[in-house]
């Protein structure tokens, strides 16, 4: 038999669609809806050209992180099922690429953000990048089941950078919402992790549901969701939002307590018996849009 040739992923062409999924596409949309939010709530509008350069910088920013944290997780994904098919693990792309792709990106949307904004909304799109990449992906992902919890806060940025680059300062109601996702982040995250650990024992990372067990990880989550729906709720009460705001966020939050509450409850420990995890997980997504995009239009009603 022919000896059979090994392609070396460097003398590859690269294709614009790998580019893409290093950014993580999927993850850059809720990025960049809350970081939408973000600027249209803010009190003061910038120029349409400028608030669109501002969202742009957030999902470069993104894209930026995604694919540095693939540049460094690349051996992880490689043996996890559903990140192996990614560009780096499966060979279609060399790291080298990944790298300068990433770290050029970071670097264009950090200079771009000062440049059409302001230096605030600059540093802190720089400490999103820095955060996801250095402290949750390098530091955090491979050392403790903390990850996730501590990691969370780089997702968080989104909402204070639009504000921020709409206005130039911070304020509570863009804190609140760095809040909502920062405490959103562990319930979302671990009941993914609850029906994929295989993937992150085979990868050996030191999730929840593998250091401290399922039950423990299915209390986490019930007692994560509980000062997540008050932060969502606060708006109101504090009165930097209307009814609208109020009862959407009152409704969504009740609704992800029952569902948290069945997790809690749950006694399965094999993944086909995860059902109240994987619809907690779907909702969780449905539940963040819903909480923001609420929040947009009843300050739109507001004036």
């Amino acid at each position: 038999m022919p000896a059979i040739e090994m392609i070396n992923p460097a003398a590859l062409p690269t294709d614009w669609r790998d580019l893409v999924a290093l950014t993580k596409p999927r993850v850059m949309s809720l990025v960049v809806f809350t970081g939408l939010c973000g600027l249209l709530v803010a009190p003061v509008m910038p120029p349409l050209a400028l608030g669109f350069t501002a969202i742009l910088c957030i999902a470069l920013g993104a894209g930026a992180a995604g694919a540095l944290n693939q540049w460094y997780e690349v051996d992880l994904d490689a043996q996890m099922k559903r990140t192996a098919n990614r560009p780096l693990p499966a060979g279609r792309m060399d790291r080298q690429t990944a790298l300068h792709f990433g770290v050029g990106l970071a670097v264009f949307s950090v200079i771009l953000m000062y440049l059409a904004t302001n230096h605030l909304a600059a540093l802190l799109l720089a400490a999103s990048i820095l955060f996801y990449v250095l402290v949750y992906t390098v530091w955090l992902k491979r050392r403790t089941a903390q990850n996730i919890v501590i990691g969370g806060a780089a997702g968080a940025f989104p909402p204070l950078i639009g504000w921020v680059a709409a206005t130039g300062q911070l304020a509570p109601l863009p804190l609140i919402l760095f809040a909502i996702i920062f405490l959103w982040t562990p319930p979302h995250f671990w009941s993914l992790s609850l029906f994929v650990r295989s993937d992150y024992a085979a990868a050996k990372v030191p999730m929840l549901p593998l250091t401290a067990g399922v039950a423990a990880t299915r209390r986490q989550i019930f007692l994560y969701s509980l000062p997540m729906a008050a932060a969502a709720i606060a708006p109101w009460p504090l009165g930097l939002a209307g009814v609208l705001y109020g009862l959407v966020a009152t409704g969504l939050s009740a609704g992800f307590l029952v569902m948290a509450g069945q997790v809690l409850a749950n006694r399965a420990t094999e993944p086909a018996g995860m059902r109240p995890e994987k619809r907690l997980f779907g909702f969780s997504v449905l539940y963040l849009f819903a909480l923001f995009a609420a929040l947009v239009v009843d300050r739109w009603i507001a004036g």
